[in-house]
């Protein structure tokens, strides 16, 4: 793992990452490579907090099925209708098709966005806010609002299109179902159980940098969401990630996400946040959508039925991630503060198999557990 990581970083120039290993439910390998930031020379630890764009998207996931299980939430009920607070600008003509959208259905990205057709609202902010008449940076419930007023691009449940703004919904309707904001409800909720105690919301400028997180290095910029800050580096203001918490927001460690991992995996030895009907459907195939694939997306998860392994990966401007669960039980968590720092870099793609290839070469697994080593 350290040659394969190490050779990965250097043949791209990423300048630092992070990876955990667990086997048996035991954490057998954490470990950081370079810097967290390559001006003062910090060098990665292997608990250092990393944004882990959208790997958010199986905990948003995590925390339904805990409310769906508690009968808080039913994930067959229209979506919109969980969320009567938040309404269509004045005059807006309201797609029908709105009200039929299930909360299952954008667990599934079948909701009926597609991207690539009509943008991704959740990177719009200062159009939206504009649109609306509102302050920037346009808010989580100033975009749900603005989407609200728009054509569906397809009819629900007919097809996949990965939806960030799908899961920017879900978030409110946790917190409507739960009366709290959903960073507050989601840490004492699902981080907590699964003893995870540093993760945290991120926040888009420098100075708000959560003590232990990481510097992030992207060669773009852009305007800032914020006015009257102009041209900032993309991965600073760029884009509004506190508006993105549910789908994308989510500052974590390496052995933060195999720690979450194992709490998903009917694993014997740690406790798991949902039980194996929860499971079940967590890893079921939306109808009708995915047929002739080896895989596809469950609630929150890539899924290969054959072996039985799942994964995410998330990336964002300075930052690439990914975690999976391979049938033989082994999980696997990788962070890194960029993901593309030369042309047509092939970086983030090539995450998946180093891993793969490392883990697929050992043959003596460590004995103890350093789990207890880290908070």
């Amino acid at each position: 793992m350290d040659q394969g990581i190490r050779t990965l970083m250097q043949n791209w120039q990423i300048p630092g990452g992070a990876v955990a290993v667990t086997y048996q439910e035991r954490l057998v390998y954490a470990r950081g490579f370079g810097y967290a930031d390559t001006l003062t020379k910090t060098t990665v630890q292997p608990d250092a907090l990393f944004r882990i764009a959208s790997v958010s998207k199986p905990f948003t996931s995590a925390g339904l099925l805990r409310l769906a299980a508690q009968g808080k939430i039913d994930l067959d009920a229209p979506a919109f209708s969980l969320i009567p607070e938040i309404v269509p600008p004045a005059g807006a003509t309201v797609d029908p098709r709105l009200a039929t959208i299930t909360v299952r259905q954008l667990l599934w990205h079948v909701g009926g966005w597609d991207r690539d057709v009509s943008g991704d609202p959740v990177f719009q902010n200062a159009q939206i806010a504009g649109a609306l008449g509102t302050a920037r940076p346009a808010s989580a419930e100033d975009v749900i609002s603005y989407m609200e007023g728009r054509q569906l691009d397809f009819d629900p449940g007919a097809r996949y299109a990965y939806s960030n703004f799908g899961y920017m919904v879900l978030g409110r309707i946790i917190e409507h179902a739960t009366g709290q904001p959903y960073g507050d409800w989601m840490k004492a909720n699902v981080m907590a159980p699964a003893g995870i105690t540093r993760m945290q919301l991120g926040h888009s400028r420098l100075p708000q940098a959560a003590a232990g997180e990481v510097h992030y290095y992207d060669p773009a910029t852009a305007e800032s969401v914020f006015p009257g800050e102009g041209v900032v580096p993309f991965a600073y203001g760029g884009f509004y990630i506190e508006s993105m918490d549910s789908h994308g927001g989510w500052i974590a460690s390496a052995v933060d996400l195999v720690k979450f991992m194992t709490a998903m995996d009917a694993g014997s030895v740690r406790p798991d946040l949902i039980g194996p009907n929860e499971r079940i459907q967590m890893l079921m195939a939306p109808p009708n959508v995915w047929t002739g694939s080896s895989y596809f997306y469950g609630l929150g998860w890539l899924v290969r039925p054959d072996p039985g392994n799942w994964w995410h990966n998330g990336s964002l401007p300075g930052t690439a991630s990914f975690v999976a669960r391979y049938a033989s039980g082994i999980t696997v968590a990788a962070v890194f503060n960029a993901r593309t720092m030369v042309p047509n870099s092939k970086f983030e793609s090539l995450i998946d198999p180093t891993l793969g290839q490392a883990l697929g070469a050992v043959t003596t697994w460590p004995t103890g557990d350093m789990f207890p080593d880290f908070q």
